[in-house]
């Protein structure tokens, strides 16, 4: 192994069953409760030919979990004709369970509904199923109110009523959906190892759901890689055609940045049936057709995200905000407030909430935050003031009325300040997992390396070095408006490294050759005809600490 490397796992304590994890290490799915029921609810549905309704949610989670769970009941022995997903409108349904689905479940003469990544809070609906004589089985990961609904089963490991093994409770709903399968597996419905092959699906709805990669979902993902490099979803291999994933080269970055925002964008421009079509597909002209349409729609959602994020930092600019929290109005798509609540928290520090008007005087955003502020408890502080809402702890949706806006934003804004948080600030700093002035371990070597940590996430983040005393060889400016840096340096043992820096700080434009700074950087590998090259980003710039 590199040496660098070797120094990385030292200060990371990283022992050999985190870099080579071990896929019968996977907790037993029969830790979740009701998992005994919900096998045999299926096998009885199978025995009688029952029609299955799998009804999910709109966003990269929702979507591959969704197929995810047909081609698991598929296996186990359902006739796919019996079976119907049905994903809720974005804009039109919001989060969880339409109503929309006691119709669908009629039309379709369903019997029995399984939810995937929603379900643990839709009581009402789950009720109206019952008095239908629907049963309903509710996977799902997102945290569970005191009362559960009256469901068949519900297996979600952040239940409070069981005692659940902690290494489930980070499960994405497509972690969830897969622990089902593993049950099935376990129960000789699905042939062992052919359970194996939904891995792809596990992975990426995982990373795009910003789950932590330690634990179970290390395993997962690390086996999700493998799959994922030789999937075999049509759709799947044109998306990374497309986008520029090498399948011998797959990273959490390729698809926290190329895969999931394309697939994310039917859902929030459109229709995430788009999505779940081209995961579904065997055709070779379909999964072209669809894939040309998600590209175009993640283009459309750029222009929308960036034209949203360039007015509040104007307004901003013009009449600087001090609330702990920020609260945005604005007209706005619906489907891109959650991304520019993420770029506020980037760009400010403080939490936010991005809301867009609706008909009927109704206000609809998204919130993002960070660090030790709930937006889940921040948003039952202010249930007086809001129609509906919820979610996690770092992101939440919300529904109000116009007329409710300035009380929501005292109640939220009283609620951070009566939290009396301190230091939230570190949650943004930028740590060195090593320091050095030798760089001469920095190579492809290196890199080979680090592909053994991947994929990274919360919990496993990208590796990031401090190189200390390096001396500036070049300053170029680059881009159409020269905001990007290029830093060519020479560490203390003569090594020459090329540094990156997109939309760089202003400070940092008034470097000038031969001057020593420490360099905090994250390796990145360069691939330009066909010749590999180290790299790296450029993440912060200090006054050296070494004379």
């Amino acid at each position: 192994m590199n040496k660098l490397f070797i120094q990385l796992l030292e200060s990371r304590h990283i022992t050999d069953d985190f870099l080579h994890p071990e896929y019968k290490n996977l907790t037993d799915p029969y830790l979740i409760p009701d998992m005994e029921k919900v096998v045999a609810r299926i096998k009885k549905a199978i025995k009688k030919n029952e029609h299955i309704l799998i009804y999910g949610d709109y966003d990269v989670d929702g979507v591959t979990a969704s197929t995810l769970m047909e081609e698991a009941l598929t296996l186990a022995g359902v006739n796919p004709e019996n079976i119907t997903i049905m994903l809720p409108d974005r804009f039109a349904d919001g989060y969880g369970m339409s109503p929309k689905i006691i119709p669908k479940a009629k039309g379709t003469n369903t019997t029995l509904v399984v939810t995937v990544d929603c379900g643990s809070s839709n009581h009402d609906i789950i009720n109206e199923l019952n008095v239908l004589k629907i049963d309903t089985i509710v996977t799902d990961h997102h945290e569970c109110p005191e009362t559960l609904p009256e469901a068949l089963a519900i297996i979600n490991p952040k239940r409070k009523d069981q005692d659940i093994p902690d290494a489930l409770k980070n499960l994405a709903g497509v972690g969830v959906a897969f622990k089902l399968a593993e049950a099935l597996r376990n129960a000789n419905l699905i042939q062992a190892g052919q359970e194996k092959w939904l891995l792809d699906l596990v992975l990426i709805g995982t990373i795009c759901d910003n789950m932590l990669l330690t634990g179970e979902n290390r395993i997962l993902g690390y086996y999700g890689i493998k799959v994922l490099s030789k999937t075999r979803r049509r759709g799947l291999r044109e998306l990374m055609r497309v986008a520029g994933v090498q399948p011998d080269h797959i990273t959490s970055e390729s698809i926290g940045f190329q895969l999931g925002p394309r697939l994310n964008a039917a859902g929030r421009l459109d229709t995430a049936e788009l999505s779940l079509n081209l995961l579904r597909t065997k055709s070779p002209t379909e999964a072209a057709t669809l894939t040309a349409k998600l590209e175009n729609l993640n283009e459309s959602r750029r222009t929308e995200q960036r034209a949203a994020t360039n007015e509040i930092a104007t307004r901003y600019k013009d009449a600087p905000n001090t609330l702990p929290v920020i609260i945005e109005t604005g007209s706005w798509h619906e489907g891109i407030l959650g991304i520019v609540a993420g770029h506020l928290v980037e760009d400010y520090h403080r939490p936010a909430f991005v809301l867009t008007e609706l008909e009927g005087d109704i206000l609809k955003g998204s919130g993002r935050s960070f660090g030790d502020f709930n937006l889940a408890e921040a948003l039952n502080h202010a249930k007086d003031s809001i129609i509906g809402g919820g979610g996690h702890a770092g992101a939440a949706g919300v529904k109000l009325y116009k007329k409710e806006l300035t009380s929501f934003k005292k109640q939220i804004n009283d609620y951070y300040e009566s939290l009396h948080l301190k230091d939230q600030d570190k949650y943004f700093v930028t740590t060195a997992d090593l320091y050095t002035e030798v760089a001469k371990d920095f190579t492809l070597d290196f890199l080979d390396d680090l592909r053994l940590l991947e994929p990274y996430g919360a919990g496993n983040e990208e590796p990031i070095l401090c190189l200390q005393n390096a001396n500036i060889l070049q300053v170029k400016h680059m881009g159409t408006n020269g905001r990007h840096l290029c830093l060519n340096l020479k560490s203390k043992d003569g090594k020459n490294i090329k540094c990156i820096a997109f939309s760089a700080p202003e400070k940092w434009f008034n470097l000038y050759n031969d001057e020593n700074y420490d360099f905090t950087i994250k390796p990145i590998e360069n691939y330009w005809n066909g010749v590999r090259s180290i790299e790296a980003r450029l993440l912060d710039i200090k006054p050296s600490t070494i004379s």
